[in-house]
């Protein structure tokens, strides 16, 4: 059970790991929690089958604690942090918990925290587990008593005023909602703004009929390039909860680091964080016209370094875009496309951005299995052979060690990091020459061979 306390957040499988009496204790060990600040906690679901159920059980623990339950239904998970910055009958939550297995498979599921406008996330995280280990018989009551509050309707209302100026864009748009929760306010908002725009799977069904929710993975994107083939201009694909997309058009797939160099472009003087994943490109261009960070991977990480540095936004590969210009500060799809429709409407040509960009060949994240136990050490024995590579290794000029490693060599370089959600080894590979990437990777990968067998 300690496993599905994670770095980010909360995630198992439905009833395995997230079982009636695990879930009510999380809701009352983390009512406690939400007692220090404040006693009102507002939660949302995503499409899985089983997030309703969740939500009794977790708002029995909440009940238990003392702490007050303000239900918001079906939502994007981007709609439950916005419920944090509203107030409803002048009630203003302390907290939120969002209840989605965002792109892992249907049945798993879980929690994303947000405290005090803060991510709960890390030794807080962990600590929260431990507690409820050592409390695992404890007795929870039934009690599903909550308030029933309206945040998707006013975060529609919200962005339609924010960009009204974009009605009626000449643009034929196609919108790939994978029956995750995209659907239940992206289509609303397209409307109300006059969009030209058709949209694919945009019913929430948790079992996810179509194809799996994560636009991270090409063979998702299937559909959606099919319909950009035909006289569709630009797509926009997203996954299960809605805080990750992928932009399209028809002669590219916008990765996150890309977009932040796209934004970036409208910004004056800009504060942009990178995570570890991102294009050496992207450090390069932005620091060309403002400051370049590069960070930890991870939506809670990110989230609390730009409350730190009071950054402009910050940006995952994967598609978490977080704007700290004219937003909050969290990762919003949405509201990504609202922005990117806007880089459009001001007449920036995405594809001719994208191919002035500076050349390199790089690789998309390669996952080495491994397990929950062995990960990090892993990666600690990866850094202790790097100290004293082989003779054949490429020529090292630095390694970034602030989440995993990234070790950085003549033409380019190269990744390895623990993933905090699955039992993997991610590792990346990026360089101005084809054949270097190929032997960064080779070389890094009899690494990580080495390294396992010393473990």
């Amino acid at each position: 059970m300690k496993t599905i306390f994670r770095e980010y957040d909360i995630r198992g499988i439905f009833e395995k790991e997230l079982s009636e009496q695990s879930v009510k204790l999380i809701g009352y060990f983390l009512g406690k929690k939400v007692k220090n600040v404040g006693e009102y906690v507002s939660i949302g679901y995503d499409a899985r089958t089983h997030s309703p159920q969740l939500l009794e059980w977790l708002t029995s623990g909440f009940n238990k604690a003392g702490v007050k339950v303000l239900n918001m239904g079906l939502v994007a998970t981007p709609i439950n942090y916005f419920s944090n910055y509203q107030e409803f009958d002048s009630i203003t939550p302390s907290a939120s918990v969002m209840i989605t297995g965002s792109h892992n498979p249907p049945e798993y599921n879980g929690f994303k925290i947000t405290l005090n406008h803060a991510p709960f996330f890390g030794d807080d995280i962990y600590s929260l587990g431990d507690e409820i280990i050592a409390n695992i018989d404890m007795v929870i009551e039934d009690n599903t008593t909550a308030t029933i509050i309206d945040v998707k309707n006013r975060y529609i209302d919200y962005m339609v005023k924010e960009f009204g100026h974009l009605k009626g864009l000449d643009k034929k748009i196609i919108l790939d909602c994978g029956n995750g929760v995209a659907g239940v306010a992206i289509v609303d908002i397209f409307d109300r703004l006059e969009l030209n725009y058709e949209s694919m799977y945009t019913k929430p069904d948790g079992t996810f009929p179509n194809h799996h929710p994560d636009p991270s993975v090409e063979e998702n994107l299937i559909d959606i390039k099919a319909k950009l083939k035909e006289d569709f201009e630009l797509g926009f694909a997203y996954d299960g909860d809605a805080d990750r997309i992928a932009v399209l058009t028809k002669k590219h797939n916008i990765k996150g680091d890309e977009l932040a160099i796209l934004f970036s472009k409208k910004m004056k003087n800009p504060t942009i964080i990178g995570e570890v994943k991102c294009s050496q490109v992207m450090y390069d261009e932005i620091n060309k016209i403002g400051t370049a960070i590069m960070y930890k991977t991870g939506h809670s990480n990110l989230k609390v370094k730009i409350r730190e540095t009071g950054a402009d936004l910050a940006a995952e590969v994967s598609g978490h875009i977080f704007f700290n210009d004219r937003y909050f500060g969290y990762d919003d799809a949405l509201y990504a496309t609202l922005r990117v429709l806007e880089l459009v409407k001001d007449g920036m040509d995405l594809d001719q951005e994208i191919e002035a960009l500076p050349k390199t060949y790089s690789t998309e994240e390669i996952k080495v299995k491994t397990t929950e136990e062995e990960k990090f050490p892993l990666i600690d024995k990866v850094k202790e052979l790097l100290k004293n590579p082989p003779s054949d290794f490429p020529k090292i000029k630095e390694i970034i060690d602030i989440d995993g490693v990234r070790v950085i060599f003549e033409d380019g370089w190269g990744l390895v990091r623990a993933s905090n959600t699955t039992p993997v080894i991610v590792t990346r590979f990026e360089s101005t020459d084809a054949n270097s990437a190929k032997i960064y990777e080779e070389k890094l990968n009899q690494l990580i061979e080495e390294a396992k067998s010393l473990l």
